[in-house]
């Protein structure tokens, strides 16, 4: 991965002459060249779905094999969890998309206070 240009981020980024078009989620299409925010755009950040969780002992975790079902503690109509960078961000429901290969339609998104750790 390239090294973060910090230049990028300098707060002397220019008015804009007219709002930023956004997409369909509200995201901006593109962020105005030059602009104090492009470096953020392209940092990565890992976002897991989280299925289910569950308990159990060493020894029963030992004893799993190919076949073995492990129960969770989620039932099949309640949401996902969409945790970006280990933080919970949104729910939603798992939707197959094309090619068999399953996908989350976002249904709420949790707001949290922006604090810094």
């Amino acid at each position: 991965m390239a090294p973060l240009n910090l230049d990028v981020l300098e707060d002397d980024a220019k008015p804009a002459e007219k709002p930023a078009e956004k997409d369909a989620a509200g995201i901006p299409a593109a962020a105005p060249a030059g602009g104090s925010m492009n470096a953020i755009y392209n940092v990565p950040v890992d976002v897991q779905v989280v299925l289910g969780r569950t308990s159990m002992l060493v020894a029963q975790l030992l004893k799993l094999g190919r076949g073995a079902v492990v129960e969770l503690e989620r039932k099949v109509d309640e949401p996902v969890e969409v945790l970006v960078n280990h933080r919970l961000v949104a729910r939603g429901e798992v939707v197959i998309v094309e090619d068999q290969r399953l996908g989350v339609t976002l249904t709420e998104i949790v707001r949290t206070d922006l604090a810094i750790d």
